[in-house]
């Protein structure tokens, strides 16, 4: 039976992950937080599975990963922890750099010395592309980080190349575009976009405040995406690569759409703009070229935007449905 290491299990990407590898077969150790409430909400399926286990540590404590990793020996790292909030990494720079940036090589530093067979897979992000030099962007594009978040990510993708190069590791970067779920975090432009015009519909509020609605992305599903992880950490050869749909749609398409799902005719009425949530360097465009994956992975996209997009709408409006009832 192998043995994998995640950690941020209880996040988006870390719970659509174990759920996969548990489905292969693995042994799965998830490293969580020590906090005064812990939330295992996106692992509440699987949080009793015989095959799971959930570690004590931080990221910012090396001596917990080390420990994690030395008692494990797995044979696949995933570090998919980080502050992963755009918005949030100006107010926090620090803890940003210190969890998003510094963490990676706390545990790749754990995995040198402890488990050095083991595969490494760390998250990447699209924001290090940025202010794009070139569209689409692929794996050979220049980095041009517009945020804390995106600096820190370009600091944990290089350390990853660094230590791959330095001691022979297998240890590898996936650049994944934004990619979406029903388990997104409330403060993410689409999960508050679906849930906002759920809301709406149901009469609970009259309007969803948005910052830039021209800000174009490149949206496809998480659990597409931790296939593309899994299959990466399968090579001979570690490689880094880029993970997309290859296409690009505005946020007012997200929330056209999102309209369109709920039966909401005029979006223009649930729309308000709140200046609050206007970037200080705003990202204009990402749109990745996944063309290496496909080919050398085998990887493709099995959902649309536009399916994207129903689906967590319709999951909002079950949830807020069932609000309504519970009261």
């Amino acid at each position: 039976m192998k043995k994998a290491f995640i950690t941020g299990i209880t996040g988006q990407d870390g719970s659509y992950l174990a759920e996969f590898l548990l489905e292969k077969g693995y042994q799965v150790y998830g490293l969580t937080r020590r906090t005064s409430t812990q939330n295992f909400a996106r692992i509440s399926q699987i949080i009793h599975n015989k095959n799971l286990k959930l570690i004590s540590g931080d990221l910012i404590d090396q001596h917990s990963l080390t420990n994690a990793i030395k008692d494990i020996q797995p044979d696949e790292i995933y570090n998919l922890a980080a502050q992963s909030f755009v918005q949030a990494s100006w107010e926090q720079p620090v803890l940003t750099g210190e969890v998003t940036a510094l963490g990676v090589i706390r545990v790749l530093e754990a995995m040198n010395v402890a488990a050095p067979k083991a595969k490494f897979y760390q998250a990447s992000s699209s924001e290090m592309f940025g202010k794009v030099r070139e569209t689409p962007q692929d794996e050979s594009t220049p980095f041009y980080p517009r945020s804390p978040y995106g600096v820190a990510k370009v600091y944990g993708h290089w350390i990853t190349v660094n230590y791959r190069e330095s001691y022979d590791l297998f240890a590898v970067s996936g650049i994944l575009f934004n990619h979406e779920s029903p388990r997104r975090g409330l403060e993410f432009v689409t999960r508050k976009i679906a849930n906002g015009v759920a809301r709406v519909k149901l009469g609970k509020q009259k309007n969803v405040e948005l910052g830039n609605l021209d800000a174009k992305r490149d949206w496809g599903y998480a659990k597409d995406y931790v296939e593309a992880m899994w299959l990466m950490l399968q090579q001979d050869k570690p490689q880094d690569y880029v993970i997309a749909t290859g296409e690009t749609h505005s946020v007012k398409e997200f929330l056209q759409l999102s309209c369109k799902a709920a039966g909401i005719d005029d979006w223009k009425s649930v729309h308000k703009h709140n200046k609050l949530y206007d970037r200080p360097a705003e990202v204009d465009q990402l749109k990745g070229n996944p063309a290496k994956a496909m080919e050398e992975l085998g990887w493709k996209p099995t959902v649309s935007f536009e399916e994207l997009v129903e689906l967590m709408v319709k999951e909002e409006l079950e949830k807020e449905s069932k609000r309504n009832s519970n009261l």
